[in-house]
């Protein structure tokens, strides 16, 4: 009776064994709302070729680095490079794609180039009224990102503007942006080029409208690099490897230039 209840209990530990290697491996990420596309792109391209499952936290660039320092995820995703003191912290970098940040304004605003010093200007509040560009006699509503976000950091270094701008809003997703742009005739934003809907404008910069193809040669000014974030020295979990690899390697590169930026590598 014993050995018959032994072999039972083998047989059964061996099916839950089973059980468990047969559930579905799932990977976290967490970063970046400007790289909600290619993400979400990269995990169904992902899963259909393996079943591991990746979840995406689009809860801002600076708050996904937080969250892999700390362990809450497997991968962070920023839109920026990585500070000195976040390296230095022992946080790792890898590119990803690159993508361009469109200056959007609403699609009635007849403005459709301005320079980079007239941007500067703009956003530090020098010039306040469209008609002193060529636009509307209307007030220039300023729209950013809230601090922390990857897509304001990138912004506002590339223009020269860091800690200077006058907004009228800060709000904490690309997709608030373009709302919010698109809701208000005198309102200008910035977003990712990736994420820009045909409900907003996206004006030339210097004479060069924001398109793949100007990221890719480096014409079009205003673009900045979407990264994976990891911490140096700690192994990733057997699926997440998979994935980071997968991301990084040729092998993803359609899948990356369908989600409207340039890949990497």
């Amino acid at each position: 009776m014993k050995k018959i209840i032994s072999i039972l209990l083998v047989a059964v530990m061996a099916l839950s064994l089973a059980a468990c290697s047969s559930e579905p491996q799932q990977v976290s990420t967490d970063g970046s709302t400007s790289m909600n596309k290619v993400i979400g792109s990269l995990a169904e391209a992902f899963q259909a070729d393996t079943g591991i499952q990746v979840s995406y936290n689009g809860s801002g660039s600076g708050a996904g680095i937080k969250a892999v320092q700390s362990g809450t995820c497997d991968i962070g995703l920023s839109s920026r490079n990585l500070k000195a003191e976040e390296e230095e912290a022992g946080l790792v970098g890898t590119v990803l794609a690159y993508d361009g940040i469109a200056v959007i304004v609403n699609p009635e605003n007849p403005v459709a180039d301005l320079d980079m010093e007239t941007i500067a200007k703009i956003y530090t509040g020098e010039i306040t009224n469209w008609s002193e560009v060529g636009g509307n006699d209307a007030e220039i509503v300023l729209i950013g990102r809230e601090a922390g976000s990857g897509t304001r950091g990138g912004f506002e270094e590339i223009v020269g503007v860091e800690d200077l701008c006058q907004y009228r809003q800060e709000l904490t997703s690309t997709g608030d942006v373009i709302t919010a742009v698109a809701g208000n005739p005198g309102a200008i934003g910035y977003a990712s080029l990736a994420s820009v809907k045909d409900t907003v404008k996206a004006i030339s910069v210097n004479g060069v409208a924001p398109s793949e193809d100007t990221v890719k040669d480096e014409t079009y000014a205003i673009q900045r690099p979407f990264v994976l974030v990891t911490v140096e020295g700690k192994a990733l979990s057997e699926a997440a490897q998979k994935f980071f690899d997968y991301a990084t390697s040729g092998e993803a590169n359609d899948v990356i230039a369908s989600a409207g930026v340039v890949p990497a590598n």
